[in-house]
């Protein structure tokens, strides 16, 4: 074998560009299926990044159902999720740009079947009755005034009159109306403020009439701090769902006396935090069982439940992630043999809509997340840790050392660390391949991706471990994660960096501006102002950090003392700063009084503003230009020169 080229870490030479991960990259989301035809979401960077409808059909052809000019994506909580179902052929979807929903029948162009309302008006997570005439959803009603968005449970008439009745009304939000197989009763989940859905939640059940009007609703589920998730009624007429009454999100049954039902109890994650609607983990088989899929560990798992007895068999898999928030399992009962249809990743493969055999495990990739091809001779493999944090608790994390081919360090040098902070808080990483993360690792950047405390994944305890304490525990846990490699004698202590998104980059700001571990760090859309945020935020976050801080106003104190911008004297690393112009979750604001305070405080900083990008950015050509500006930025601070082209980046106040 050729003798490798010594080169600084950061400098090598890599195929994984950043127009590689992007160009060749979809965002796969939604798996549905509608007789032997499935269904899913394509997010498309080179497309502006919207989102297409896409089938595939049961002799193999796979083809576009939305046609250009639409965006198949609801903003209902902003984040979004269900934005489709498709029944009989017939697809019914939201539309970005004016949120209206669509009908589109297989050959013809989509209408519209709600009136134009300015995008006031959105509608998620619905289900169609069996004679295709009605939809029950979740409507989202955002006053003109400016008042606080009304969030409800709809019965949409589909004979073209868009006619809509409130089936249910007066909490502050509504999620997943399930009808029963005789269509004589509806479920729900429901939670107010200042509860988010992943903290306290309620199953309802309402007895519905022939002409669409319900009974008094009654609470089947729940209590004060119990989360129950993904309701549906079985082809028993009994109603399943999802508790972490256990302290474990686990699958139950609604007993004859009414009563929870525990089925194939266990430490693992049967839910997900409900940041997207209309996610599933597990759907019903045709002879009744139960095909579920669980979590532990940030490791996926799948198997075959006995809804009567509650014994389960575990499914040989060859899948470490089966999607999440917005992810879905369905079942797929074409030919003598289901299957199931899911979206499947691993540390080796991206994520792909795949299908797998029940009877065999037998797998088909049906469509691939992205098309790049790379030598494993450049891939970083996932190395799952546990590292111990304050208190004698445990912090779990995932390191990825740098590959490339044909690179190797020089001797006696260490490579620079990039420490990753998820978004959510209440969100979670796992070790399927990510190209994002094999774009440092490649170039000689060793990364490690933090499960913090308040991660979901590993159970209620964990979760609730960031309640009051975020941005106390999960900066520690990352600087934790970063001196561990340093002692392990792994990474440059002196070239240490954090980055991250949303609540990600608001880690990264406390951890620059209350620490000085780090060299560096780059916040995308990042929060700088917990005041600010909790001022001017939409409806289903304007609590969340009663939780996550303190009740506010009451607790404006605490707010200040964990905002990066109230504390910019402690700031003396330089920052680079990614900020979408129409975000709504953390508006622009807080990225510009960030540059402000480090322009004033004279530390090295650089600002970059995308319009058109939202809380995330979809557009292919933002995407590259983040990425390698990240980079640019890094090898100027750190002292490595990138072997790729890039254009420069204005960093202001670098002498």
């Amino acid at each position: 074998m050729p003798s490798k080229t010594v080169s600084p870490y950061g400098s090598w030479e890599s195929p994984i560009s950043a127009d590689l991960i992007t160009g060749g990259g979809l965002r796969l989301e939604q798996v549905r299926v509608d007789g032997d035809d499935v269904y899913w979401l394509e997010g498309r960077p080179t497309e502006g990044g919207r989102s297409v409808l896409v089938v595939r059909r049961s002799d193999g052809t796979i083809e576009d159902v939305t046609p250009e000019g639409f965006n198949v994506r609801t903003t209902v909580h902003e984040y979004g999720g269900g934005a489709y179902i498709v029944q009989d052929g017939i697809a019914y979807f939201s539309n970005f740009s004016d949120q209206r929903l669509y009908r589109q029948a297989a050959g013809d162009a989509p209408g519209p079947i709600t009136p134009d309302t300015n995008s006031n008006v959105r509608f998620s997570d619905g289900r169609v009755t069996t004679d295709g005439s009605a939809m029950y959803c979740v409507r989202e009603s955002h006053p003109e005034n400016g008042d606080e968005a009304v969030n409800e449970i709809v019965r949409l008439l589909l004979d073209g009159s868009g006619d809509q009745t409130v089936i249910a009304t007066g909490r502050d939000f509504y999620a997943a109306p399930r009808l029963s197989p005789d269509e004589r009763r509806i479920s729900w989940l429901t939670w107010d403020h200042p509860n988010m859905p992943w903290d306290t939640s309620f199953l309802e059940v309402a007895e519905l009439g022939t002409d669409g009007q319900v009974s008094v609703p009654k609470v089947v589920v729940g209590r004060d701090d119990v989360s129950i998730y993904q309701p549906e009624w079985g082809p028993d007429g009994r109603l399943y769902f999802v508790s972490d009454e256990s302290g474990w999100w686990n699958l139950n049954v609604l007993g004859d006396d009414g009563d929870p039902v525990p089925l194939a109890p266990m430490e693992a994650e049967f839910g997900h935090p409900m940041w997207g609607l209309g996610a599933s983990t597990y759907g019903f088989m045709p002879d009744g069982r139960i095909l579920a899929t669980w979590s532990r560990d940030a490791i996926a798992r799948m198997g075959v439940v006995d809804p009567n007895g509650g014994e389960l068999t575990p499914l040989n898999i060859p899948f470490t992630s089966l999607g999440a928030s917005y992810g879905n399992v369905a079942i797929l009962n074409s030919g003598e043999d289901p299957q199931a249809v899911a979206l499947g990743g691993s540390s080796s493969s991206g994520a792909a809509v795949v299908s797998i055999d029940l009877s065999d495990g037998w797998v088909e990739v049906l469509k691939r997340g992205s098309t790049a091809s790379v030598d494993p001779g450049y891939l970083s493999e996932a190395e799952p840790i546990s590292v111990p944090v304050g208190d004698g608790q445990t912090s779990y994390v995932i390191w990825y050392p740098p590959k490339n081919a044909d690179h190797d360090g020089p001797s006696g040098e260490k490579p620079p660390l990039v420490v990753i902070s998820h978004g959510g808080p209440t969100s979670q990483t796992d070790g399927s391949l990510s190209m994002g993360i094999q774009f440092w690792t490649s170039r000689g950047i060793g990364v490690v991706d933090v499960n913090y405390r308040g991660s979901s994944g590993y159970g209620r305890a964990y979760r609730d471990a960031l309640q009051g304490t975020w941005g106390l525990a999960d900066a520690e846990d990352c600087i934790a994660a970063a001196r561990y490699l340093v002692d392990k004698g792994l990474v440059d202590g002196s070239r240490l960096t954090i980055r991250g998104g949303s609540a990600g980059g608001y880690t990264t700001l406390v951890a620059l501006a209350f620490h000085d571990e780090f060299a560096a760090g780059a916040s995308y859309y990042g929060v700088a102002d917990l005041t600010a945020l909790a001022e001017d935020t939409h409806k289903f976050e304007s609590h969340y950090l009663d939780g996550l801080i303190a009740p506010y106003p009451e607790g404006k104190a605490v707010y200040d003392e964990r905002s990066a911008i109230k504390h910019v004297d402690g700031l003396s690393a330089p920052l680079i700063l990614f900020q979408g112009l129409e975000d709504k979750v953390v508006p622009p604001e807080q990225a510009r009084m960030m540059a402000d305070a480090l322009r004033t405080r004279e530390i090295p900083f650089a600002l970059l503003e995308f319009d058109g990008e939202q809380h995330g950015f979809r557009k292919a050509g933002n995407a590259i230009r983040s990425l390698e500006a990240e980079l640019y930025f890094y090898g100027r601070i750190l002292g490595f020169e990138p072997a790729d082209e890039i254009e420069p980046v204005v960093i202001e106040g670098l002498r």
